[in-house]
């Protein structure tokens, strides 16, 4: 027994959501697409398990978040991709795939086929086992990848309010899970093996700040070391966590995240992988032209930075799938894949945004004992990733822009001076033909426009020689 569709989604994450609406924008007949996802609910907005998810008043449920309400898009329930003709395929886990006979297996023993394949099947989190720790079954040892996990986080949360909380690892999860648990009332200790929170992005100027205002919630750091092991009562739940440097935390409840792995397995030996994930084109589309790859789990050319990269956020998974789609549907008029790497947070009242690359010296600005501040990142003489705290609207915008343009800098000195104004100056500067480097006025700082001179340059050059080639050939004529 089995099915046949023209377009197969695999995974029901966010990147699966934002295909879908796209697929049907773009005129996918009823019947001809299908989504298989291994979770027992539509697509979803996933960073909702971490913030709103959590709260203790008024906390956000399905179906108030499913795909695309992040986008400001509209609302996917099971009820749209019924009216849509979308067949959603959920609680399914596919056991193999086959990628020459284009073919997939379900663990029931089902198979579907299709025409073209889109890999959206992100990554899962990785277990402590992993690490060589044991007790990643306990009851009161929670995960955050999906929304089991989430129900699991709130139900465990609400039973040892006023209790200890331990939270392993410093990065995404971490951090706006030990937000969570503050809000509930619990107390929390971080605990992570680098010199401070948010290591893969934050300088330790920026670490600093949060940090400090954690602690002003309560938060307690412990860095530089690792969990070694648990203790655990007569009924299995963990009790105590022992860290390498000897430290002993009690703890009630224990949030481990130490990052995600791609779930590639399905497709290893049959499509080229690299960095981890599935290497696909500028169009998403990987080694074998029937099959794409979307969000945590594609590797892919970022355009801005002339090298490929795989990107663990919801705003790549959203954008990348929506562009594969249109390669898909309409490829004679998609171009490359064109992404800025976005990155931003909000916890607290605090929220920050990130655009481009950390790589090079970090310029910071702004006051860092208020409410907005950011840094600038400046390699091989160019700007190449900006961050915002507490930025407006335009604001994040404007550095959003900066970043993309890449502009030349001459004086960091300046450039910390003029701090968020240098974004603001640089996003409103209409296009302007290339010239040599522009100094901004009353600055050091050097602007780099658009390279066109050159064509200017062609230009007069192309004139001349036809004006030679005239005056030689008319006199030729006259001796002739």
């Amino acid at each position: 027994m089995g099915r046949a569709f023209v377009y197969v989604i695999l995974g029901g994450g966010v990147a699966a959501g934002y295909a879908a609406l796209e697929f049907t924008r773009r005129g996918v007949s009823h019947g001809e697409l299908c989504i298989i996802s291994e979770e027992p609910v539509a697509p979803y907005e996933r960073p909702a398990l971490s913030k709103g998810f959590l709260l203790p008043e008024n906390p956000a449920r399905l179906p108030s978040f499913h795909t695309c309400v992040g986008a400001n898009e509209e609302r996917l329930t099971p009820k749209w991709y019924k009216e849509h003709g979308i067949e959603l395929v959920p609680g399914t886990r596919v056991k193999s795939a086959d990628v020459r006979r284009k073919t997939l297996l379900t663990a029931a023993g089902e198979t579907i086929s299709y025409k073209i394949l889109v890999i959206a099947t992100g990554a899962r989190a990785l277990k402590l086992e992993e690490f060589g720790v044991s007790g990643s079954d306990a009851a009161n040892v929670c995960y955050l990848r999906d929304l089991a996990d989430a129900n699991r986080l709130v139900n465990v949360m609400q039973s040892c309010a006023g209790g200890n909380a331990v939270v392993i690892g410093g990065g995404y999860i971490g951090m706006e899970c030990a937000a969570s648990l503050v809000i509930n009332k619990i107390n929390v200790t971080m605990v992570f093996p680098e010199a401070h929170c948010m290591a893969r992005l934050f300088t330790p100027k920026i670490a600093s700040y949060y940090e400090d205002y954690y602690e002003s919630k309560g938060v307690k750091f412990i860095k530089g070391t690792v969990l070694s092991s648990f203790e655990f009562d007569s009924s299995g739940k963990v009790t105590a966590v022992n860290l390498r440097d000897g430290s002993r935390l009690p703890a009630d409840i224990v949030v481990v995240g130490i990052g995600i792995r791609p779930n590639t397995s399905l497709f290893e030996g049959q499509l080229t992988l690299e960095k981890g994930g599935i290497k696909v084109n500028g169009q998403l589309q990987s080694s074998n032209n029937s099959v794409y790859a979307v969000g945590d789990v594609a590797t892919f050319p970022v355009k801005l930075f002339g090298e490929t990269r795989r990107l663990e956020h919801v705003d790549s998974a959203r954008k990348s799938a929506g562009h594969a789609v249109a390669a898909i549907m309409e490829p004679e008029k998609t171009g490359e894949f064109d992404y800025l790497p976005f990155f931003y947070s909000r916890v607290f009242t605090m929220s920050w945004q990130f655009y481009g690359d950390n790589a090079g010296e970090a310029v910071h600005f702004g006051d860092y004992s208020g409410h907005t501040f950011g840094a600038y990142w400046i390699n091989k003489g160019h700007l190449v990733g900006s961050f915002l705290e507490g930025g407006t609207k335009e604001e994040y915008e404007a550095i959003a822009k900066a970043t993309r343009l890449k502009p030349e800098i001459e004086d960091l000195i300046e450039l910390q001076k003029q701090g968020l104004d240098f974004a603001l100056t640089v996003s409103q500067k209409p296009p302007l033909p290339e010239a040599p480097p522009l100094k901004v006025s009353n600055s050091s700082l050097v602007l780099e426009r658009p390279l066109y001179a050159w064509h200017a340059t062609a230009g007069v050059i192309l004139a001349a020689s036809v004006a030679g080639f005239a005056y030689w050939y008319g006199w030729r004529r006259k001796r002739w």
